[in-house]
């Protein structure tokens, strides 16, 4: 049983919603960081801290197979149960009339925030599936272009940010030489340019 101040903190972890995504997928089998960049269509950078984070708090595991990719898989399966028992008999405190309306009108505003909210996560959850059919779209018609998942896993970090060369190599698990023939490659077929020191994906009107 976990105390008050663990629960706590378990509870602000699983508040995110990508990392209630990594739980998920990690239940199914244990994956590498570009596994999960891929199906969740989230930046390598992104997936790391996201998997330190839970690393840190014992949430999650690691280890390293024979071509020193590094694995996460639960330590623990997690389940949240919420018990809400009402309580009879409660009385309320008679308040001043000035308290009431104070009351009130923070609950209306704590209404309009909470459907505000709601409305947010609605449109996100939308957005979030439009993302992961369009990825699913360039998949299929990435031809010659993209020849592997080296390919894609820089392609994947340039759609979050126009990034260096030293940016790229953070959040790649490619080498520096490996990174610098495969940005050549894209860059000649067309998918990404530089501009200055920046790499990004080429628009398709010069955005």
């Amino acid at each position: 049983m976990l105390e008050g101040s663990e629960v706590s903190r378990l509870l602000d972890i699983l508040g995110n919603r990508n990392r209630r995504r990594i739980i998920q997928l990690l239940r199914q089998k244990p994956c590498f960081v570009t596994e999960i960049s891929e199906r969740l269509v989230l930046s390598p950078k992104a997936v790391i801290e996201h998997l330190q984070l839970m690393e840190r708090e014992e949430i999650l595991i690691s280890y390293q197979d024979e071509r020193r990719r590094k694995y996460y898989y639960l330590s623990h399966d997690i389940n949240v149960i919420v018990n809400l028992q009402k309580q009879d008999g409660v009385t309320l405190p008679s308040v001043e009339e000035n308290q009431r309306t104070r009351f009130a009108r923070n609950l209306e505003a704590f209404r309009k925030m909470v459907r505000a909210r709601d409305e947010l996560l609605d449109n996100l959850e939308q957005l979030e599936r439009e993302i992961e059919s369009r990825f699913a779209e360039v998949m299929r018609m990435r031809g010659g272009s993209v020849t592997d998942d080296g390919d894609l896993e820089i392609i994947l970090a340039l759609s979050h940010a126009d990034l260096r060369l030293a940016e790229l190599e953070e959040v790649s698990s490619l080498s520096t030489d490996e990174l610098k023939q495969r940005l050549g490659n894209l860059m000649h077929t067309g998918v990404v340019e530089r501009i200055n020191d920046r790499y990004r994906i080429r628009g398709t009107h010069g955005e």
